[in-house]
């Protein structure tokens, strides 16, 4: 039974944390695309498959540069091994979602980024990178 619940804990912290590193680092590509907005506005993706193309290959890199910091997993990957790849994107898009929300109620501009599935897609990039390069 106790190992049970050790595998549980470490299935929830995996995702836990997962899902949080993967937001930081979209959260600060949000403040990055924020402050340069304004210089490439004319140039924002209507397409919703090219702007999805674009935020997955935004994750990949940032998944790959992020090798460079942590080459290691950022927690030892559990029993479950895996479906950090899944759940950690959904818990990263919840996040931005809830950032979107969280902005529009304070009347504040949003921007395309700020979305359950471009954020979604940017963290299941970079959670594809981590995945098979992460020692």
């Amino acid at each position: 039974m106790e190992d049970l619940l050790v595998g549980l804990l470490e299935v929830f912290l995996e995702l836990l944390f997962e899902a949080l590193f993967e937001f930081l680092i979209a959260g600060f590509v949000d403040l990055l695309l924020r402050a340069f907005g304004n210089a490439f506005k004319p140039f924002e993706i209507r397409n919703p498959f090219a702007a999805s193309f674009g935020y997955a290959s935004l994750g990949l890199i940032t998944g790959g540069l992020s090798l460079i910091l942590f080459p290691h997993h950022l927690i030892q990957p559990s029993r479950l091994h895996g479906i950090s790849l899944v759940l950690s994107p959904v818990f990263a898009g919840l996040l931005m979602w809830t950032t979107r929300m969280l902005l529009r109620k304070g009347n504040k501009s949003v921007i395309q980024f700020e979305s359950f599935g471009y954020g979604f897609t940017f963290a299941f990039g970079m959670a594809l990178v981590r995945f098979f390069f992460a020692r």
